[in-house]
């Protein structure tokens, strides 16, 4: 089995996103550093953004095109639901992730504390409380999502869950998010699970900010 080459920064949530998947599934996978908005970065994908998956002559972007084909690709316990509907709700949640939760919850409030915090600089205040009320709400909205299941999308795990987990570490490191997830009873237990599972464990950056984890 051709070893999957995973190119991006180990503090990303979708980098780690994906190395969650290949855990799950037992695959043979390395993270590949890549200095980010480089020509070398380019030449992997057009806006340079992470991650970026080869596999033999086989190269990905975006995450969630490389975590179906893990998926799809690999033997081991299926991360993609049985049902219609479950498949449904799967899909459901990783473009609601991609479109709106992941705007809000990480790149307009987490990083506003932690890019600055990586610089040795003071974090960016007014664009924290800017985006305090959409963290607030978007993490009111996932804690719902998991009130009857034990899963995002029902009785096993999927790669939706497989995306919600790095981006809950990630608002956990920051004061107002670790306080909001306190009251996310559902979204907690459902992370405290999945936090548990080596796959998950094996993706935590040997370097981060501090952490506040919920």
């Amino acid at each position: 089995m051709a070893e999957i080459k995973i190119y991006g920064v180990p503090q990303s949530s979708y980098v780690r996103t994906v190395l969650f998947t290949c855990g799950e599934k037992s695959v043979p996978h390395r993270l590949e550093p890549i200095q980010l908005s480089s020509d070398a970065h380019l030449a992997l994908h057009p806006w340079r953004r992470v991650p970026i998956m080869r596999h033999g002559e086989v190269q990905l972007f975006e995450t969630s095109a490389i975590v179906r084909y893990i998926d799809e690709a690999f033997p081991g316990p299926a991360l993609t639901p049985d049902t219609p509907v479950e498949r449904g709700v799967m899909e459901q949640w990783i473009s609601a992730i991609n479109s709106y939760m992941y705007g809000h919850l990480v790149r307009d409030y987490a990083l506003a504390y932690l890019l600055p915090m990586m610089r040795g600089e003071e974090p960016d205040t007014a664009r924290i409380q800017a985006a305090i009320p959409d963290m607030q709400r978007d993490l009111a909205i996932l804690d719902q999502a998991y009130a009857d299941r034990e899963w995002i999308a029902g009785h096993r795990l999927s790669l939706a869950d497989l995306f919600v987990a790095p981006i809950v570490a990630t608002v956990g490191m920051c004061p107002e998010g670790a306080t909001t997830l306190e009251k996310c009873h559902n979204l907690v237990r459902a992370f405290r699970a999945m936090e548990q599972r080596l796959a998950y464990q094996a993706t935590m950056p040997h370097t981060s900010p501090p952490n506040h984890s919920p």
